[in-house]
């Protein structure tokens, strides 16, 4: 029989090991979120649509330890377990994939371990993303934790396609008729036609804005925003004011 104490000390250090994968995440979803408040006011534009993160659960954790022939401790979690903690990123095109990619890499707290190109090389199924195995340092309270935090980016129609397919894997047990295989390859392709459809007619709005009004005006330093935003508060204070008076 195991040691209750043991087992107690064990049970402890998994939980404490699982939150800091939380903590890993919330992370790695505050600077996401930095970016996309970034873009939206200072260029205008947003590159991402969606974030969401999921935590794999203490059962599904150890069903993959036993599946894979992974130590049930911290040590063999940390060091064969990559997907433990996970945030999706959904992007309108696949160029703001690589232009999101780039942002995240180029981090100095971020380290990339590894990356998976499933946009330039698709799975045999039609899977398309980009994975980023990234290491991101927690601070706690008596250490300094390296956790990793496996990130999917994705288009719309690349999420739509995957979650389409995870459900009807999920539904059949994995034993998927061969006809809605086929099914989903098709769908695949048109989901990736779509992508390039889409990115061009983008392009060409683009093109066409910039046309009408000559060259695109040069993006405003952050010093330049800060005055014009309080310029136009001032503006509209006087303005008050002077309805006030009237």
């Amino acid at each position: 029989m195991p040691d209750p104490t043991e087992v107690r000390a064990l049970m402890t250090d998994l939980r404490r090991l699982v939150l800091t994968y939380k903590f890993g995440i919330d992370e790695v979803m505050t600077k996401i979120s930095i970016l996309r408040e970034d873009f939206r006011l200072m260029r205008d534009y947003n590159p991402v649509e969606h974030v969401g993160s999921r935590l794999k659960s203490f059962e599904s954790i150890l069903a993959k330890c036993r599946r894979k022939g992974i130590p049930l401790t911290p040590e063999g979690i940390r060091g064969q377990m990559f997907d433990v903690a996970g945030v999706r990123v959904t992007c309108s095109f696949v160029s703001d994939i690589y232009r999101v990619r780039d942002m995240l890499v180029s981090q100095t707290d971020l380290t990339l371990l590894e990356e998976r190109d499933y946009i330039a090389h698709p799975k045999p199924n039609g899977y398309q993303s980009l994975h980023l195995i990234l290491q991101v340092p927690v601070f706690l309270s008596d250490r300094v934790e390296q956790v990793v935090v496996e990130v999917q980016l994705r288009t719309i129609a690349m999420d739509f396609w995957a979650s389409l397919e995870h459900k009807i894997f999920y539904k059949y047990d994995r034993h998927v008729p061969q006809h809605l295989r086929d099914s989903l390859a098709q769908a695949a392709d048109v989901a990736a036609a779509l992508d390039a459809t889409m990115e061009r007619i983008h392009d060409e709005v683009k093109a066409i804005a910039e046309d009408d009004t000559g060259d695109a005006p040069e993006p405003l330093s952050p010093e330049e925003a800060l005055l014009r935003g309080f310029w136009r508060t001032a503006e509209a204070a006087e303005a008050d004011r002077h309805r006030g008076d009237s």
